[in-house]
C-alpha cells in the first residue's frame, strides 16, 4: 500500500494491509492504519509460543502432543487445499470483471511445491501484451516483508542484530527526541513503532528528494510516544534497512541482491527501479478514470526501496514463499537463518485496538502483518499499493505451509486483498465467507477520497480579492520541505518545490487563499496554499495544506 491514503495510507505502501473487523463469525478484513493517533500499549509477545506455532503443522502439532496453542480447532479436510487452487481461476476473472483492473499474477505454494502459477489479462491497456507468471510488477509494499527477509539473512551472519540502533551505522543520524534517535533501533524501525508518524518523509519523495536528504529530515519529525503506537511509516523502516546495508558496505539493492535475490534464482527480482524499467515483459502501472483504466503514471521509488522499491514476478515470489514456510530453508539448504527469521513473525506491536470488545487484535512483527484468523491459526499477510497504478498482497499460513500471491497492475481497488481472502477462505472453511470486493472496494474509495478542506467545494461565487502578485512572489524557507519560490509565470502564481524546482501553477480561491493540484504518489487532490500578509502589504508567510499535517508545512519569506 504504496503511500499516500488519505485517511489510511496505503505501500510499499503502503499499503500496508486492510483487513477492517467486521462482526461476523470469520472476519478477516486487518487494518494497517498509517495515519491515526491511537495510544495503545505495547505488546508483550513471548517467541515460544509463536515459534511452536510456526514451526508445527496443525495435524503434527495435535498428534505429537505439541502446544495447544499451535493446534486450530478447524481442521482443514483432505482435498480442501486442492479444491481452493482449483477455484482460483475462476475467483481471479470473476475480479478482472467486477474490477476491470487490466492484469494479474497469481503463485500458490503447499508444501514446498509450487502448485499454482498464472497470468491474467495484460501488461497494459489497449495492447495485446498477456501477463503470464514471468511478468515483472512492482511490489509497493509487499517489498517490506521481502526485505524484512534480507535483514534476517543480515542477522543471520553476524552482520547487524535486529536490536542493534540504527544510529550505529548511520552517523549523524538521530530524530526530534535525542533520546529515540540513539536507541531506536532496526527491530523498532521495521515494527513501526519508533513513533515517527505515518506520512513521515513521503512528500519529500514526490518533490525529488533522495534517500539521504529524506533521513536526514527524519529529526524535525514529531514523535508520537516510543515503541507504544504503531505508525505504518515507509522512511522509518527505510531507515533501519539503510543502517543494515551500511553495516555490511554495501548498497540496500546489492544487499538484497546477494542475501536473497541470488540465492533463490529471482532473476526477475530487484531493488532498483531501473531493472524494472528496463525489463521488456514487465507491467506498466494504471489508473482507473470514471471506468476507463489508463496507462498514464510512473512511479520511481528508489528513495524508499526497502519500503517499496521492489519488482518481481510471481515465479519468483514463490521462491521467496517456499523459504518463508520452510523457515529460511530453500531446496533443503538454509539460506536465512531461522531463528532471526522467525523474529518477523512475532507481533512486535498492535497495529490497533479490537474494532468491538469480541473482536481479535492485529498485529505487525518486522515488516509483516501477524494476525490469528478464525480458526486460530497465525496468519501472515502483507498488502502493498500505489495510488499511481499497482496493488499487491502475500499470505501465508505457516501451519499448513501455504502461501499465495497476487500481483495487479491497478491502482488499489481491494483486487488483490480480496483474491487471498476468498482463497484463503476455500482452503481453511470450504467456502467464501462474504463478498470482499464488495466491502474492500467501499473501503479503498473511502481512503482515496480527498479530505482537503476545498474537497468536492466550487470557488466562491464573489471572492475577497487577491492581493497584486507582486505580494505574494519572493523566495521562502522552510526546514523540512526546503526553499520555495512564488513566482509570476504567464499571468498566474506558480509555486516551485524541491530539489527538482517542481512548478504547481496556483488558482485563486478567497483572498489570500489559492488552490492547486498536487503531484506524484501522495497526490491528493485539490489543496490550499494560505498566504499570510505582513505589515508591509507582502506576504510574510504561506501553509501548504497538505504539507501541514504534521505542523511542517509553513515557509516563511527570507
Amino acid at each position: 500500500m504504496h503511500r499516500h491514503e488519505r485517511a489510511v495510507r496505503l505501500v510499499a505502501i503502503a499499503i500496508v494491509v486492510w483487513r477492517a473487523a467486521i462482526a461476523s463469525v470469520v472476519r478477516r478484513v486487518a487494518i494497517a492504519s498509517v495515519v491515526r493517533r491511537v495510544g495503545i500499549a505495547i505488546v508483550a509477545a513471548t517467541a515460544v509460543a509463536v515459534c511452536a506455532t510456526v514451526r508445527t503443522g496443525t495435524a503434527d502439532a495435535a498428534a505429537a502432543g505439541g502446544p495447544p496453542s499451535a493446534v486450530s480447532a478447524v481442521a482443514i479436510p483432505p482435498g480442501q487445499i486442492d479444491r481452493a487452487v482449483a477455484s482460483l481461476d475462476r475467483l481471479a476473472n470473476d475480479l478482472m470483471r467486477r474490477s476491470g483492473v487490466p492484469g494479474m499474477a497469481i503463485a500458490v505454494v503447499h508444501d514446498d511445491t509450487v502448485v499454482y502459477s498464472k497470468g491474467f489479462g495484460v501488461r497494459e491497456v489497449g495492447t495485446n501484451k498477456r501477463v503470464d507468471r514471468n511478468t515483472i510488477f512492482q511490489l509497493a509494499s509487499v517489498s517490506k516483508p521481502l526485505g524484512a527477509t534480507v535483514v534476517a539473512g543480515a542477522v543471520g551472519r553476524g552482520t547487524v542484530q535486529w536490536s542493534d540502533p540504527v544510529a550505529k551505522y548511520l552517523p549523524g543520524f538521530t530524530l526530534s527526541d535525542p533520546y529515540v534517535g540513539t536507541h531506536v533501533t532496526i527491530a523498532d524501525m521495521y515494527a513501526h513503532r519508533s513513533g515517527l508518524p505515518g506520512q513521515a518523509g513521503d512528500l519529500l519523495e514526490d518533490l525529488g528528494y533522495d534517500r539521504t536528504a529524506i533521513i536526514a529530515r527524519l529529526a524535525l519529525e514529531p514523535l508520537d510516544p516510543f515503541r507504544t503506537v504503531y505508525h505504518y511509516a515507509n522512511f522509518g523502516l527505510t531507515a533501519g534497512g539503510e543502517a543494515v546495508a551500511k553495516a555490511a558496505g554495501t548498497t540496500w539493492e546489492d544487499l538484497s541482491q546477494d542475501v536473497l535475490y541470488g540465492p533463490l534464482g529471482m532473476t526477475s527480482t530487484s531493488s532498483r527501479f531501473s531493472d524494472y524499467r528496463k525489463a521488456l515483459n514487465r507491467a506498466l502501472l494504471h489508473v482507473r478514470v470514471g471506468s476507463r483504466w489508463l496507462a498514464r503514471y510512473t512511479r520511481e521509488p528508489d528513495a524508499q526501496s526497502p519500503a517499496g522499491g521492489a519488482s518481481s514476478s510471481v515465479r519468483d515470489m514463490a521462491q521467496w514463499l517456499r523459504l518463508e514456510l520452510a523457515n529460511g530453508k530453500y531446496n533443503g539448504k538454509q539460506i536465512i537463518d531461522e531463528a532471526a527469521l522467525l523474529q518477523t513473525r512475532v507481533p512486535h506491536i498492535a497495529t490497533g485496538p479490537p474494532a468491538t470488545p469480541i473482536s481479535r487484535t492485529s498485529f505487525y512483527g518486522l515488516g509483516m502483518g501477524v494476525e490469528y484468523d478464525a480458526a486460530g491459526r497465525l496468519r501472515l499477510s502483507h498488502a502493498g499499493a500505489f495510488a499511481v497504478g499497482a496493488s499487491t498482497a502475500i499470505a501465508m499460513l505457516p501451519s499448513e505451509k501455504l502461501g499465495i500471491v497476487v500481483l495487479t497492475n491497478g491502482m488499489p481497488v481491494g483486487v488483490s486483498e480480496s483474491l487471498t481472502s476468498e482463497f484463503l477462505d476455500l482452503a481453511e472453511f470450504g467456502k467464501v465467507q462474504r463478498d470482499w470486493f464488495a466491502d474492500l472496494s467501499k473501503v479503498f474509495a473511502a481512503m482515496l477520497a480527498n479530505q482537503g478542506m476545498l474537497a468536492n467545494k466550487t470557488p466562491p461565487a464573489n471572492p475577497a480579492p487577491a492581493q497584486p502578485p507582486a505580494a505574494y512572489a519572493g523566495s521562502y524557507a522552510n526546514a523540512f520541505y526546503g526553499p520555495a519560490s512564488i513566482v509570476s509565470k504567464d499571468g498566474r502564481l506558480v509555486m516551485v518545490l524541491g530539489p527538482r524546482n517542481v512548478e504547481f501553477p496556483l488558482t485563486h480561491w478567497d483572498g489570500n487563499t489559492f488552490s492547486y493540484v498536487p503531484v506524484g504518489e501522495d497526490a491528493s487532490g485539490l489543496q490550499a496554499v494560505t498566504f499570510t500578509i505582513g505589515a508591509d502589504g507582502r506576504a510574510a508567510t504561506f501553509v501548504v495544506e497538505n504539507f501541514n499535517t504534521d505542523k511542517l508545512g509553513t515557509f516563511t519569506r527570507t
